[in-house]
């Protein structure tokens, strides 16, 4: 049913790259709208599980893509470097991939993809309004440009026009921590895996990417004084230093490696209540922003992009829509709660904290593959493999 629609798609981000190409297959004529003068991304690293690989395989993009395979995370106590849990992916789920990936590497990849596919990619075009009047949706663009299409996908990001036309505004609330993200020259010889150093009230987590030649940090700390929301703000190598100055475990001799960092504050947005009009749709961080702590923002985008596209192209517009909200609201809820449950339990303090470790350390050794089968539902679900 999507041969020859006219789709626009907002944003040329990872979900909106990811739904171009799954929609131009199927048919679709797709447009995507970019506020930027090129499609780029900062330099930092991301994490894509077998759910989100899952959707990147089904797109025939999988093996261009320049990944790590991940052996599993490993759980460090910040102060002393003592090993509390390891995740251990190549012993128990040998057959899956966790990839580590530059995020500029996953954009490109998405990027050649969707042209390839016959997707056209429109930049700087920042969208003022979305109209949506139920027989075509109107997109109007700073300068005064307008045009019309049958349907019109939101992958805007946090600050999305289509998400406050069909939701009204919504106040994200802070949530007490900021975060610093940098990348530095790898020594060579350092382990594909995910280390996450906790500390009471921080952590920091590193892991190497583009064939171990780099190493991507992101350090989070508990700090009341902070009133921007943005993933691209500078900030001071010293501070992030000193910030962090209590932790062992190489983290020191790591972060004395930084010559530049960005900082933001971390903020937490509802899931939209409303993730379609009658001929729009939300998807991505439009949808349904997440907290950095369970490594999904870009595996549940790209979920998102095939079901949207799976939905659209087995059903009548005015029953895909509802569908795809239906099909992906309680899963995306309980991945959200799932991350914001491990930045608590990262942060732990005094007689919590040690007790904490003590049961995850117990629980490793007495049942280490129930421990990376507690997530099997998030990491080994498929939406590719879904029915409509």
């Amino acid at each position: 049913m999507l041969i020859g629609q006219d789709i626009a798609i907002l944003g040329a981000g990872v979900a909106g790259l990811a739904a171009a190409r799954a929609l131009a297959l199927r048919g679709a004529r797709v447009t995507v709208y970019e506020r930027a003068s090129e499609v780029k991304e900062v330099g930092a690293g991301l994490q894509l599980s077998p759910n989100g690989v899952a959707v990147l395989s089904a797109l025939g993009l999988d093996a261009g893509l320049n990944a790590m395979r991940s052996t599993g995370v490993l759980l460090l106590d910040g102060y002393s470097g003592r090993k509390v849990l390891h995740m251990d992916f190549k012993g128990f789920k040998p057959d899956a991939d966790f990839l580590m990936v530059h995020r500029a590497d996953l954009i490109d990849v998405l990027l050649k993809g969707a042209q390839d596919s016959g997707v056209q990619i429109k930049l700087s075009h920042s969208v003022e309004t979305v109209v949506d009047d139920g027989d075509a949706v109107t997109l109007r663009f700073e300068g005064g440009a307008q045009c019309v299409h049958d349907v019109v996908v939101g992958a805007d990001g946090l600050q999305s026009r289509l998400r406050k036309t069909l939701n009204g505004e919504a106040a994200p609330f802070f949530t007490g921590q900021t975060a610093w993200r940098a990348t530095v020259p790898a020594l060579g010889g350092e382990d594909p895996i995910a280390m996450i150093h906790m500390a009471a009230g921080q952590h920091v987590v590193c892991y190497p990417l583009r064939d171990g030649t780099l190493i991507n940090i992101v350090a989070v700390e508990e700090r009341a004084d902070w009133t921007d929301e943005g993933w691209h703000l500078a900030g001071d190598p010293d501070q992030l230093r000193e910030h962090f100055k209590a932790f062992g475990g190489g983290v020191t001799s790591l972060l004395a490696r930084v010559t530049e960092v960005s900082r933001w504050g971390l903020f937490r947005h509802p899931v939209a209540q409303n993730w379609y009009g009658a001929g729009t749709a939300l998807i991505g961080d439009a949808a349904h922003p997440t907290l950095p702590f369970l490594a999904q923002g870009a595996n549940l985008a790209l979920e998102d992009a095939w079901v949207l596209a799976d939905c659209l192209a087995n059903m009548p517009l005015d029953q895909a829509l509802p569908a795809y909200q239906l099909r992906r609201r309680a899963r995306v809820v309980r991945a959200i709660d799932a991350a914001t449950a491990n930045a608590r339990n990262y942060h732990l303090r005094g007689p919590k904290r040690m007790a904490a470790h003590m049961v995850l350390r117990a629980g490793g050794k007495i049942a280490p593959r129930a421990v990376v089968d507690r997530f099997s539902w998030l990491y080994d679900h498929d939406v590719t493999r879904d029915v409509s």
